[in-house]
């Protein structure tokens, strides 16, 4: 079975700062059942906390986690999100991807001065 992964960009921005950007990868993927499947969210600038969230569609998105401390490591069942130590990059790793993890995947930062 084919199951279809999208991650987007979803940026709240809490502190003006004209020149931050906020780029996630992969953007669109196709893995099989069973794979192993990661998502990265970058920063131009230090973030003060970081969140993913998940969307299905005609849904809102629901909040998985948030991390905030530079070097975290958050785990939820196959579900690992770790937080850089300069709080400039997260990840989201599931291992053995099953359909229900099927969605849409949402990184979105806040950085307060």
């Amino acid at each position: 079975m084919v199951l279809k992964f999208s991650v987007s960009i979803l940026w709240i921005q809490l502190a003006w700062v004209s020149t931050q950007q906020l780029e996630q990868s992969p953007r669109f993927l196709s893995i099989q059942e069973g794979e192993n499947f990661t998502a990265y969210c970058n920063s131009s600038s230090a973030l003060t906390s970081l969140q993913w969230y998940r969307q299905d569609p005609g849904e809102g998105p629901v909040l998985l986690v948030t991390v905030v401390a530079g070097g975290e490591v958050k785990k939820q069942k196959r579900l690992t999100f770790q937080f850089g130590d300069a709080r400039k990059d997260s990840s989201l790793h599931i291992t053995a991807t099953q359909p229900g993890d099927t969605g849409l995947y949402l990184c979105a930062g806040a950085q307060c001065s």
